[in-house]
């Protein structure tokens, strides 16, 4: 438990609505939204910064992120293709034996990193959730989920440990209609991919809990289906562009049904075909026109979290836990200056209540929360972070690029 004492981030920047939160107050929870500061707060000016929710990246493999994008076409046609590819290289490219030597708590702790750097506070691993995801990971990995990685690894090694893909059928009974079940479909441009959708609803596995992992091949009346059936989609648009030249189309599932939040969240995939992190993948988002800034913000907080099954997540509400991330003043709305600010302009990163980087004018907060602070240098950049992390950081076996103590 973090002792210390309560925050108050005062003069945050507000829409003309007065939607925004101008104001909060935090220990390890949520205290006060909008309200005057306590006589005994540390009292910090945000000086127009914007107070957002943590992000949440809903789609992420943590152990694969210190490869690097890999390919051996131009575009593939279905991602059975790449996987076919990348099979033979696993035994003869030293650069990915190298890589698969590091120990699982490594890997995993480099996807952590870059998660948190890019202001993500709540992340959703797609494989199991292995025992080294207790130990020091900086941020949240969602628990309750259920998972099959594909039809095409069904019966094929998919996991870190080569756990199998497992039997998408089975799978879904086996999880609770209460927490999500995660499964990759449609991740392709051909038949095959596209015959994907009508496959699971024939299963009985189109259902509320379920979320869909890329689905490029789904065409707009299949998309008004997922929304229909109240199952969801985690959009990932850096890689499939990557793999495939084209993103899901995903604006009938933004259109589809009006009056009710479109199910649809925002995830990197990993730095194996993704973007490096979620601030890029949501300007390569923009730059489809697929969607809009504020539909953008809402895809990594509120939406991510419903779709998430994640009570406390994706807003700042009062009891809730202390999860914040701090944007610079930019632009005339939130959204504007999530989609304008990089790693390194991201202000200020707390995970219930313990702030874990920001700028050095941030290191009252750190004071407050008894937080012991060094330095670390993000792209170029002189931050604050919590020792603890910095330690970790110089002891990691796989260097984050752009960071160093």
């Amino acid at each position: 438990m973090i002792w210390g004492r309560a925050v108050s981030l005062i003069n945050g920047a507000a829409t003309r609505s007065g939607e925004s939160i101008r104001s909060i107050r935090f220990t390890t929870r949520v205290l006060a939204v909008n309200e005057a500061p306590h006589h005994a707060d540390t009292v910090v000016d945000l000086q127009g910064a914007w107070i957002l929710p943590g992000l949440i990246n809903a789609h992420d493999h943590l152990e694969l992120n210190h490869y690097g994008r890999r390919k051996f076409r131009e575009a593939y046609g279905n991602v059975s293709q790449w996987i076919d590819d990348m099979r033979p290289r696993l035994a003869d490219d030293e650069s990915l034996r190298a890589g698969q030597r590091h120990s699982l708590t490594e890997r995993l702790f480099v996807g952590a990193l870059k998660n948190l750097l890019a202001g993500v506070t709540t992340v959703a691993h797609h494989n199991p959730y292995y025992s080294e995801l207790r130990r020091t990971m900086p941020i949240r990995v969602v628990r309750r989920y259920g998972w099959a990685h594909s039809f095409g690894l069904e019966d094929q090694p998919a996991g870190a440990r080569g756990e199998p893909g497992g039997v998408v059928a089975q799978r879904w009974r086996r999880t609770s209609a209460d927490v999500p079940f995660f499964v990759h479909l449609a991740e392709g441009v051909d038949d095959a991919a596209a015959g994907e959708l009508e496959r699971l609803d024939r299963l009985g596995c189109l259902a509320p809990n379920t979320v869909l992992v890329h689905g490029v091949a789904i065409d707009p009346a299949g998309l008004r289906r997922v929304a229909e059936s109240g199952a969801g989609l985690v959009w990932c648009p850096g890689s499939n562009i990557f793999l495939f030249g084209r993103p899901a189309a995903v604006r009938p599932l933004l259109e589809t049904l009006p009056d009710v939040p479109p199910p649809i969240a925002l995830g990197t995939d990993s730095r194996l075909t993704g973007s490096r992190d979620l601030l890029d993948e949501l300007r390569t988002a923009l730059s489809t026109k697929c969607a809009t800034a504020p539909e953008l913000l809402a895809m990594v907080t509120r939406n991510a979290a419903r779709l998430l099954r994640l009570r406390y997540a994706g807003s700042l509400m009062v009891g809730g836990p202390a999860d914040i991330t701090i944007v610079p003043a930019a632009g005339s709305d939130a959204a504007s200056a999530l989609l304008a600010a990089t790693r390194r302009d991201i202000a200020l990163v707390v995970v219930g209540g313990r702030p874990l980087v920001g700028a050095q004018r941030f290191d009252p907060v750190f004071l407050a929360r008894r937080v012991t602070a060094r330095r670390l240098a993000v792209d170029g950049g002189s931050k604050l972070a919590d020792s603890g992390l910095v330690r970790r950081i110089e002891g990691a076996s796989i260097p984050e690029p752009g960071v160093s103590a």
